[in-house]
């Protein structure tokens, strides 16, 4: 089911964002021109035999130790989904489109702390042209994720440590 007849048929306030397509969430955030910390990343990771989404915010990533912690499985394998795995479960987006709905696709979800403590989040909406803003209560109430932390730091180029030849 797409997330906006999801929402209407819930009768959620929301607000449609069009913009040009973002491969990334980082560039969703862009392109709507909101801070990357309030856009919904969704991650669909295999714990154990379970799938389960992960969400945090766009600026982050996952700490796969921190999240296994997190959903009571502690020096367990928890692992990004195979592309296999993510094909066939989200039939109805486009690669890169994930919702944060996993309540919509029999899966459940678990959110980063840091992302349920915003008041307004931006999410994707099945497209990469497609985004929406709605607040997170109302995203709370509808999907009942797990609140846990996990969300790591995205190391970058610009933030290794340059190394200076002498010479």
């Amino acid at each position: 089911m797409y997330v906006v007849d999801f929402l209407r048929s819930r009768h959620v306030e929301f607000e449609t964002l069009l913009h040009r397509p973002a491969s990334s969430s980082e560039r969703l955030a862009g392109s709507v021109h909101v801070p990357g910390r309030a856009v919904a990343k969704s991650v669909l990771v295999r714990a154990g035999e379970s799938l389960c989404l992960a969400i945090l915010p766009a600026t982050s990533r996952v700490d796969f130790e921190r999240l296994a912690q997190a959903l009571g499985r502690p020096g367990g394998e928890v692992r990004m989904a195979t592309p296999e795995e993510l094909e066939s479960t989200f039939v109805d987006c486009e690669p890169g489109a994930v919702p944060p709905f996993g309540r919509l696709y029999g899966i459940p979800s678990i959110v980063d702390e840091s992302l349920a403590r915003c008041e307004t989040i931006v999410l994707r909406a099945n497209t990469l042209h497609q985004g929406v803003r709605m607040r997170f209560p109302d995203f709370e109430c509808l999907e009942a994720p797990l609140i846990g932390s996990f969300a790591g730091p995205i190391l970058g180029p610009s933030s290794r440590p340059s190394r200076r030849r002498a010479g």
